[in-house]
């Protein structure tokens, strides 16, 4: 991670302890040798690493914050994005992460492991196959339409056990033009325009975030 990609974060993620910028600062290397590999993000995106996918991931940490504790799954993963920048942003959350495809769980859980995360485990597995667990949010990153993300996903939110701010539920990274994905959803989802937690990158300005209660 070059200088201005470290003041990038910094500038919108201040309060980060020196382990949390170190591992964070790991992270678009072990993605670049991982991606030469196993193909998880777009070639000509693997140089915007930093912005486009780390800084993306984390911008659900200036939608809402998670209190200790908080079980959070990520769901379609692919190489451990939303999940992996959330858990170091969140290092007293619990994070699961989820993926049918068994070489990216790999490439996930070997990233996770390389940067001394504790509070992730993962799973190979389709999110509608799993039983007897059970989150406070689960969140996805452009994995798939609104429709399946809930068909596959809301049986594993508890909708008992609540102490964030928000209530329990889903929370997607989405782009481009989602008024007919949200249609079923418009009078429940909340949209949240990325542009608008992060102002000065002009990849986020047609990004959204989607948070529907459960």
């Amino acid at each position: 991670m070059n200088s201005t990609e470290k003041a990038l974060i910094v500038r919108y993620f201040p309060n980060l302890t020196v382990q949390q910028r170190e591992q964070l600062e790991l992270l678009p290397n072990l993605y670049r040798e991982w991606n030469a590999k196993i193909n998880i993000i777009s070639r000509k995106d693997i140089d915007n690493i930093v912005p486009n996918h780390i800084l993306h991931s984390m911008s659900i940490g200036l939608f809402t914050g998670f209190k200790d504790d908080t079980q959070i799954f990520d769901v379609g993963t692919g190489g451990g994005l939303p999940g992996i920048p959330l858990a170091i942003l969140f290092p007293k959350c619990r994070f699961t992460l989820i993926d049918s495809i068994g070489k990216k769980i790999k490439v996930a859980s070997n990233i996770a492991e390389s940067i001394g995360l504790s509070n992730v485990e993962t799973i190979q597995a389709r999110a509608e196959e799993i039983k007897g667990k059970k989150c406070h949010f689960l969140v996805s990153r452009a994995a798939m339409v609104m429709s399946d993300l809930m068909k596959i996903g809301t049986h594993l939110v508890d909708k008992r056990e609540q102490f964030n701010a928000l209530p329990n539920g889903v929370i997607a990274l989405k782009g481009g033009d989602l008024s007919e994905e949200l249609r079923p959803y418009h009078k429940i989802a909340l949209l949240e325009e990325v542009s608008g937690l992060i102002p000065d990158v002009p990849f986020f300005e047609t990004k959204k975030i989607i948070y529907i209660s459960l």
